[in-house]
This record gives structure tokens, sequence and C-alpha cells, in this order.
């Protein structure tokens, strides 16, 4: 049975576990409508479409 000769430090041991907690970047795409950038598969924020149609009304904000 293989056991290791030397103990393996906390930094060596800490240096082989450092890429398994990385993060990854979200999917950021532009907005077909209004082109501003905007997560994938979600509303977009600014014009409130998704998937080319109209799903969020213009708040009060807006319209005055």
């Amino acid at each position: 049975m293989a056991v290791p000769k030397r103990k393996t430090s906390k930094a060596r041991r800490d240096k082989r576990r450092s890429n398994s907690w990385k993060l990854s970047l979200p999917g950021v795409v532009e907005c077909p409508q209004c082109h501003e950038p905007k997560l994938a598969h979600r509303l977009c924020k600014a014009c409130g479409y998704y998937d080319g149609r109209q799903v969020l009304g213009k708040t009060q904000e807006e319209k005055a």
C-alpha cells in the first residue's frame, strides 16, 4: 500500500485546490432590441423585451 513519505504542506495543498473555487462570469449578451448588455435567457431590464416580444410595460417614470 502506498503511503506518503512526507506531510504535504498547507501551501502545497492549497495551491492544488486553488482552481476549484474560481467563479465563472455570467453569460452577458447584447439585447437585440435596444443593444444594451443583459443576462442570457432573461428579460432585458432596459427595454422589457424577451424573445422578441415585450413582456414588461413601460413604468410611470418613463411615460412622464
